[in-house]
């Protein structure tokens, strides 16, 4: 390998710099490798992701980890299952608190969204005697409604209504 002047690049004896530098990671054919190619599998993408997804773990799978961690008793064997799991002694810490603390045995899924109110006979009584306030109120302003016109249309034909309110006829 030899160092180009300008870049300072190590390039191939005999060879340009530009061959050298392939950002795509292509052999010199252009086409990928026939192995990734053969098995179907591609490499990872190397990418990083805008907002990295957080793992979530269910109530099954963390009793069957802390029950394989239990059974390690050699040195080397429960680093060994927590790189196979891509878990962290951290994740092992919280699950033991929770199975100690018995959260884990009652966890089941939870349904979400605001959670509704207790049935109560009460309160359910108290929503209907204010819907038939209303009801009696609408029903007594409707009949003071029409006794006013009631007034107002027997003072324009002359009709005495003093003996009326007073429950004794003249």
């Amino acid at each position: 390998m030899e160092k180009t002047w300008l870049s300072g690049k190590e390039t191939p004896l005999g060879g340009s710099p530009e061959r050298s530098e392939r950002s795509e990671g292509l052999p010199p054919s252009g086409r990928p490798a026939r192995e990734g190619a053969e098995q179907g599998t591609q490499p990872p993408d190397p990418q990083v992701l805008e907002k990295p997804t957080r793992r979530r773990f269910d109530r099954d799978y963390k009793l069957r980890i802390l029950r394989e961690v239990d059974q390690c008793t050699a040195p080397g064997q429960l680093g060994a299952l927590l790189r196979r799991e891509g878990l962290y002694s951290s994740h092992l810490n919280t699950w033991r608190q929770q199975r100690d603390q018995g959260i884990l045995e009652a966890l089941t899924p939870k349904k979400r969204g605001r959670q509704r109110a207790p049935h109560d006979p009460l309160v359910e009584e108290i929503q209907r005697l204010r819907r038939e306030n209303e009801r009696l109120t609408a029903r007594l302003r409707q009949a003071e409604t029409i006794i006013e016109i009631q007034k107002k249309a027997s003072e324009i034909l002359g009709i005495p209504l003093n003996s009326l309110d007073n429950g004794e006829p003249e």
